[in-house]
């Protein structure tokens, strides 16, 4: 019984690593980051959330998981490269830092963001997150051979074991590339902190950014608190807030996007599985902290991996690592009635990926929908008028 946080704290970690870091590495390599600085991002990700949840679970004694975006690298991915290359996709992520510390230092900040409608948030996400999630279908018919396996193992695994799903079909993606690549020969796989000077670029802010702290805090931190609500803790957001948002921008020259409140692996050490005593379970979360910063060491090795295998296998592993989000995501957008065509026009118009003036999409997906949705408030009263009784 004694060893059983510790325990769900080394799965928690090795589930939250192995399904996640495919997207992470694919974000960065997108944003302009070459193998070095993308696993140097990583690198600095596992250290930098490990060493946070160690803190917040020591001082407040309850399971605080700390995690990297995962939806935000989703969305380094649908944005592309910026104009100002790494150094200006660093600036924002250095600023994506600062307003989460601001989020949490000013509670109107948050009253604020509180205001988005949660469709159109949630339709916004969705948008990011669909190009990636039908890579696994591209997959099959580009590379049929390598990718049927990975997919056949996903959903086998996932009917018995959901949690291992993902993990197990990058293990069998991990044999398909060891097998075919041309092997590691030259490439680095000994990670190594690398600096990016951070450069501003006001394009690059408000497309990248913005939408990076919109996306981090609507699906991270607040589902992050809802989950540990559920099982009974009060999770203290100012501190969390703050010391994420540090995190973030001491982690952003190093390649680190966002570090925050972790939603999908929360339950996995807050929940009765990590001990019956929920006063015990807190040790689950910093055996997870620990583990995570300890995977890190990993991260010269998966970046390799990235770089020796066809580009749209990991591709296809982190868009299953992502169907469930994508899911959650397009249930959320249309459970309203009155703004599902916001929630509609801002999935569009982000899913499409077009830029204008040098800001993505993500930024004019998430102003289209707010527009919409302003628009058909102010023409309800008219309706109510006009309207038969």
């Amino acid at each position: 019984m004694r060893l059983q946080p510790v325990l769900a704290g080394i799965v928690t970690a090795l589930v939250g690593f192995s399904s996640a870091f495919a997207v992470v590495l694919t974000g960065l390599r997108a944003a302009g980051a070459d193998e070095r600085q993308a696993a140097s991002g990583l690198l600095v990700l596992c250290l930098t959330c490990g060493l946070v949840t160690l803190a917040l679970g020591l001082h407040h004694r309850i399971p605080i998981s700390i995690a990297w975006s995962t939806p935000g690298a989703a969305l380094l991915i649908s944005t592309g490269p910026p104009p100002g290359g790494f150094p200006a996709a660093a600036g924002a992520f250095l600023v994506c830092g600062a307003l989460v510390v601001v989020a949490g230092l000013v509670p109107a900040v948050g009253r604020l963001i509180a205001l988005i409608p949660v469709p159109i948030a949630s339709a916004m996400l969705a948008g990011v997150l669909v190009e990636l999630c039908i890579a696994p279908v591209r997959a099959l018919a580009e590379i049929p051979v390598l990718a049927a396996p990975v997919i056949a193992v996903w959903a086998l695994v996932g009917r018995f074991a959901r949690t291992w799903a993902v993990p197990a079909a990058l293990v069998v993606a991990a044999v398909a590339i060891a097998l075919t690549g041309p092997g590691l020969g030259d490439v680095a796989i000994t990670p190594a902190l690398v600096w990016t000077t951070p450069t501003f670029d006001l394009a690059t802010v408000v497309g990248v950014g913005i939408p990076l702290f919109l996306v981090t805090m609507a699906s991270q931190n607040l589902p992050g608190a809802a989950v540990l609500a559920q099982y009974g803790y009060s999770a203290p957001m100012r501190p969390i807030l703050t010391t994420t948002g540090l995190a973030t921008i001491v982690s952003a020259p190093f390649g680190g996007h966002a570090v925050n409140l972790a939603a999908i692996s929360a339950a996995l050490v807050a929940g009765p599985d990590a001990h019956p005593d929920p006063r015990r379970r807190w040790v689950a979360a910093v055996t997870a902290g620990v583990g995570l910063a300890v995977l890190g060491l990993g991260a010269g090795l998966a970046a390799a991996l990235l770089v020796l295998s066809p580009p749209v296998l990991i591709e296809a592993v982190a868009g299953l690592a992502l169907l469930g989000a994508l899911a959650g995501a397009l249930s959320s957008a249309v459970s309203s009635p009155d703004r599902r065509e916001a929630a509609a026009t801002t999935f569009v118009v982000t899913a499409a990926g077009v830029g204008f003036l040098g800001i993505g999409a993500a930024f004019w997906g998430l102003l289209a929908g707010v527009g919409v949705s302003l628009l058909h408030r102010r023409r309800a009263p008219a309706d109510a008028v006009t309207s038969p009784r």
